[in-house]
């Protein structure tokens, strides 16, 4: 797959530029732009960085970092068993547990929130640090939903985290999905209230809660383009109408 010229490889992670040091030089140059292709792509076009993430793959199937990236655009690309299987051959070779959380997502992605819920459980959780640990409560939270157990999902997210007025890096996705989980169970004024907490935490956009709350508040937007095109057609058939009108009158008058 192409690359572009300004792409050079040293883009990536310094602790992925070490573990890619095992390789030789051009080898690993080349991995490291594939896995930098991925990590541009992987949001706005899921199925390209997969694509890179194969090709990176193939070079180099045997370091962690490559299986990790191989397994993230599976996941964004929703293969979820691929995702799962590249997860475990990463896990494998590091012993690291930072996987476990979307490993247990990718569960609840193949129609298994049961096995979801035992990964929850388990004490590879204990060895989380807090992000990863609220990344689970997330998971689990999921899966409860999936289950239909709405009231359980809610209380799931209930957490010291959740209470907390302090912002962190997940705050507004845990607040977001405890406000989405008390709207599903027709709790709309408690789901109001934590939508717009989620907006107050939410620095980056990465979520929706402003729409959503937006959309609770009776407010709609209007795509200032699209009334700018309302009004040029209603121009031009007002000026349809006039030009009609000024045949038929000469029609009249002859």
């Amino acid at each position: 797959m192409p690359i572009p010229p300004e792409v050079t490889g040293e883009e990536i992670d310094k602790d992925v530029r070490q573990e890619l040091q095992s390789l030789p030089k051009t080898l690993a140059d080349d991995v490291a732009k594939n896995l930098v292709m991925v990590a541009r792509l992987i949001d706005e076009d899921p199925e390209a960085a997969y694509g890179y993430s194969k090709v990176a793959l193939r070079l180099a199937s045997r370091v962690a970092a490559v299986r990790e990236a191989a397994g993230f655009a599976a996941y964004a690309s929703q293969k979820y068993s691929e995702a799962l299987a590249e997860f475990r051959a990463a896990r494998r070779m590091t012993g690291n547990v930072d996987l476990w959380p979307v490993m247990a997502d990718c569960e609840r992605g193949l129609g298994r929130p049961e096995k979801a819920l035992d990964m929850a459980g388990a004490p590879e959780v204990h060895k989380l640090d807090k992000a990863g640990q609220v990344e689970m409560r997330l998971v689990a939270a999921g899966a409860r939903r999936d289950m239909g157990q709405l009231d359980a999902a809610i209380v799931t997210l209930q957490s010291p985290e959740l209470a907390s007025h302090s912002v962190q890096p997940w705050t507004a996705r845990l607040r977001y999905a405890y406000a989405d989980a008390l709207l599903a169970a027709g709790r709309k004024d408690e789901a109001r209230e934590w939508f717009a907490k989620a907006v107050e935490a939410d620095r980056d956009g990465s979520t929706d809660a402003s729409d959503r709350l937006a959309e609770l508040d009776g407010v709609e937007f209007v795509d200032a383009l699209d009334t700018d095109a309302d009004e040029d057609t209603a121009v031009a058939e007002a000026s349809e109408k006039d030009a009609d009108a000024d045949a038929d009158a000469d029609g009249d008058d002859s």
